[in-house]
């Protein structure tokens, strides 16, 4: 098993044998200083595809990350290309997710302003625009719902295949 500690104390050792502070190294990944932080505390890891990117700038193989220590003999390429792969499969997953989630609520953001134009209008008054105005309302409350919903169901199939994969790397 995996021992977040560990890795977080090896992720301190790597950021000062190079005589970074969090804040120079998160601003050379691209990360907040406050993500170091909780890395190095063992709160938390890094995503797939940011532990790569720390793998390469250290100069160490991702295994000797997750072990949290050196290691006399490196990673093969072929595991190490698997590794890279499946961080790509999971940045285009989020691009995705990300793309589909924006539709959504551009939609529900239209339907609000069709709504909110109708009322300012004072239409409501009006049986066509009041209907209208219903299925706007409805739109909305059925776009927050949706995408709840689907960011909730998505994070939950997140977490399983980072475990699934973390499972696999024992």
């Amino acid at each position: 098993m995996m021992d977040q500690k560990k890795i977080g104390q090896f992720l301190r050792e790597l950021r000062t044998e190079k005589k970074l502070t969090q804040e120079q190294f998160a601003e050379i990944i691209g990360m907040t200083n406050r993500s170091i932080s909780r890395w190095e505390n063992g709160v938390n890891m890094p995503d797939f595809d940011v532990l790569i990117q720390i793998a390469e700038y250290f100069d160490v193989s991702i295994e000797e990350i997750l072990d949290g220590e050196r290691r006399t003999s490196s990673m093969d390429n072929e595991t190490e290309e698997t590794l890279l792969k499946v961080a790509d499969y999971n940045n285009s997953e989020n691009m995705i997710f990300s793309k589909r989630l924006s539709y959504i609520f551009l939609m529900g953001l239209a339907a609000f302003i069709v709504y909110m134009f109708i009322d300012i209008q004072g239409l409501t008054t009006i049986s066509f625009y009041d209907n209208i105005a219903s299925f706007a309302l409805g739109l909305v409350l059925g776009v927050l719902i949706l995408g709840v919903l689907y960011t909730s169901r998505y994070m939950s199939k997140i977490r399983a295949f980072k475990m699934r994969l973390l499972n696999r790397t024992k």
